[in-house]
């Protein structure tokens, strides 16, 4: 707003004013997280002679990602197919009816990086624009038949098969970094999805007696390098982003909900893969982060995302250290043991100030106390001591801003992600944290009448009294994250009513999001059944009409492959007489088939559709405990012990279980379910709508779902 760039917002209103004027558009998609969005704001937005020109020749929009992802994801596909790239600032040049003709990510203000100004650019789009008008609309045509061939469905669909899981796995295998951990090289994303798959993969070998060790290498390994790495926040828990580099050291300082929920759900499974404490701990520690800083504690619900500095000259400063900053926070030999541990030298590791150093682990406590002449035990506790000393300096520096805009879908990763902790290490107030933001989500972001919304709440309240009073649809991941979280919300509390929400959010899903002739969702709504008159002007401007199926996971698990997730996941609890509830599975199957044909050539990029496969290919399984005593929290234990990522694990009061409590698969195949204990403690499996006689000792439910006790850390 203090800019003197004349924004507008993404809206009918600008675009007509372009068409009165005859003048293209400058669209600017950034992120409140995007450092360089924040160089090329500052570099060039701010600065009066661009203003000029901009306000002169262009009709100048400005878009937030997170807010308006259909938005974002149309016009990078723009500008992929113009330049062979995209990202972060996103900067396109639209006619007046929005279609986009010419564009890039960062230009700099003066001619460098191989990469013209940004000065030389703004004339010369708009030299070209009044000079050359006609090669212009020609070069728009060509850009959206470019776009329409692109995102065309026919080429890629077939019958879902198990071999797509094995080609994602084999691609794992040879993108894995042996010496690093991850896969691929510099800069390195994490990729949650493709590391489930993996370790889905190993339990199932494992469990058939043919252990893989190369797949159990490729997720503890990078795991434990992840988590030991600058990409973690060593002092105050969480991950950044990325790592500018191969060995997980130098980050991209921006920290996101949705990274660190899916990068939780992997800890919680390495250490049901493993037994190792490792894992578990990690899992703690980033809750912890996520604590403190991405939750509305009042009220519930998780802020969107950490921002990577404070000024144009930071970067990551808040989170890096010189050695003469660790000197003067702590004691001598704290001091001592920390720079041994963290690696804190003279000569750090930042290009803008050298000596900042990023904070990873370098050398044992062991090897710290033989180097420094002391006991293990007194390193570790200098160390401990030295971390929060540390922690407790960088809380006085200039901090980072919070996002604390709260999304619908992001939200239902987080509380997913909780709740799978939550079940698995034992943590009743992540739990209980979990339960009331899904409580908000529904009250707030869900009406079975106008739909979900997208936003629920903006970090800053003016957002809401904009110019366009918008009230942003959801879009297709925030319904399928939304059905997954309530289900898992069911599951952690046999609690009903979320198990109607899911249903009732999954069958909107279908209404609205659905191809019915050829299958899989579509990211925006079919049918205009939009928040608000204003949603539903803006899907006719420009490219918004284009329709998309996302299968990629880029960086988010992809949308269809998540509701045919949570389709799958509502057909095991369904009426299977039913045929609206039978149709679950028949639609998941469509959606799968939409990309079968090519979704293996993808690679760990299509890893969600991996999991989704699994789950198709898996007869589901749910594991019901009742009882209240300590014999029922053995079984529920032993339940969850596992890693099963195709199995449910509920757990009921059986003065309080009735058949009008359960959901319709379970309610017709065990109605009896409190009189089969015989007054004690007892499991049952259920699986493919049948279920097997009680289990009343742990170690038997142990083998009965194919599982042995959990390896020596």
């Amino acid at each position: 707003m203090h800019q003197p760039i004349q924004w507008h917002e993404f809206g009918e209103k600008a675009f007509r004013a372009a068409r009165l004027a005859d003048k293209p558009v400058l669209l600017d998609i950034g992120a409140v997280w995007c450092h360089w969005c924040h160089v090329m704001d500052r570099e060039s937005y701010d600065d009066a002679e661009v203003a000029a020109i901009v306000n002169e020749h262009y009709i100048a929009v400005k878009v937030d990602r997170d807010e308006r992802p259909d938005i974002d994801s149309r016009y990078q596909a723009a500008v992929a197919a113009l330049t062979g790239q995209g990202g972060w600032p996103l900067t396109a040049f639209l006619t007046p009816d929005g279609k986009p003709f010419y564009g890039g990510t960062y230009f700099p203000p003066a001619d460098a990086y191989g990469r013209p100004s940004f000065k030389r650019v703004l004339l010369s789009i708009a030299q070209a624009y009044r000079d050359k008008h006609g090669d212009v609309l020609e070069q728009a045509r060509m850009v959206e038949s470019a776009i329409s061939r692109a995102e065309s469905f026919s080429a890629g669909s077939g019958k879902v098969s198990a071999t797509v899981i094995d080609a994602i796995v084999e691609s794992a295998r040879k993108m894995f970094d042996e010496v690093n951990g991850g896969f691929g090289g510099a800069p390195k994303f994490p990729h949650p999805a493709a590391l489930d798959l993996v370790m889905d993969r190993y339990v199932r070998t494992r469990n058939s007696g043919v252990e893989d060790e190369e797949l159990r290498t490729i997720f503890v390994h990078t795991l434990e390098k992840m988590a030991r790495g600058g990409v973690y926040d060593q002092l105050a828990g969480g991950f950044h982003r990325y790592s500018v580099d191969e060995r997980w050291i130098v980050p991209h300082f921006e920290k996101m909900c949705y990274d660190n929920s899916e990068l939780l759900k992997n800890y919680v499974h390495a250490y049901q893969a493993t037994g190792d404490e490792f894992f578990a701990s990690v899992a703690r520690d980033i809750i912890r982060w996520m604590d403190e800083w991405l939750s509305d504690r009042a009220h519930g619900g998780f802020y969107a995302s950490q921002d990577a500095d404070c000024s144009m000259d930071d970067d990551g400063d808040y989170f890096t250290w010189a050695l003469e900053e660790t000197k003067a926070a702590l004691a001598e030999d704290e001091a001592a043991v920390a720079a041994l541990y963290f690696d804190i030298q003279e000569a750090g590791d930042m290009h803008h100030n050298p000596a900042k150093n990023v904070l990873y682990i370098q050398s044992s406590l062991e090897e710290i106390a033989r180097r420094l002449n002391i006991e293990e035990e007194r390193a570790r506790a200098l160390l401990a001591v030295a971390k929060k000393k540390m922690y407790a300096a960088r809380l006085l520096r200039p901090t980072p801003y919070v996002d604390k805009t709260v999304y619908t879908g992001w939200n239902a990763m987080c509380v997913s992600a909780y709740l799978e902790a939550a079940k698995v290490v034992d943590l009743a107030q992540a739990r209980h944290f979990a339960l009331r933001s899904l409580d908000r989500l529904l009250s707030e972001g869900w009406n079975a009448e106008r739909g979900m919304k997208h936003v629920i709440a903006y970090s800053d309240p003016k957002a809401e009294r904009r110019e366009v009073a918008v009230v942003v649809p959801g879009v297709l991941d925030n319904y399928a994250f939304a059905v997954i979280a309530c289900l898992d919300a069911y599951e952690a509390t046999a609690d009903l009513s979320y198990f109607r929400f899911a249903r009732s959010i999954g069958d909107a899903m279908v209404a609205g999001f659905f191809d019915p002739v050829a299958g899989g969702f579509f990211d925006t709504r079919t049918e205009g059944r939009a928040a608000n008159e204003a949603a539903d002007e803006q899907t006719t401007i420009g490219i918004l009409g284009m329709r998309r199926k996302p299968f990629q996971d880029s960086p988010t698990p992809a949308g269809n492959p998540e509701a045919a997730i949570a389709l799958l996941r509502l057909h095991g609890y369904a009426n299977v007489a039913s045929d609206s509830d039978a149709s679950y599975r028949d639609k998941a199957e469509q959606t799968l088939e939409v990309y079968a044909g090519v979704a293996g050539e993808h690679g760990i990029f299509a890893a969600t559709y991996g999991l989704a496969v699994v789950r198709f290919m898996q007869p589901h399984t749910q594991v019901v405990v009742v009882g209240k005593d300590d014999a029922a929290a053995e079984l529920y234990r032993a339940a969850v012990r596992p890693l099963g990522l195709s199995m449910a694990v509920l757990r009921l009061d059986a003065d309080k279980v009735v058949a009008q409590n359960l959901p319709p698969a379970l309610a017709e195949t065990i109605p009896n379910l409190p009189a089969l204990g015989g007054g004690r403690s007892f499991a049952v499996v259920c699986s493919g709508f049948a279920c097997q006689p009680p289990i009343f000792d742990a170690e038997e439910l142990a083998r009965s779902l194919g599982s042995r006790a959990r390896p020596a850390a």
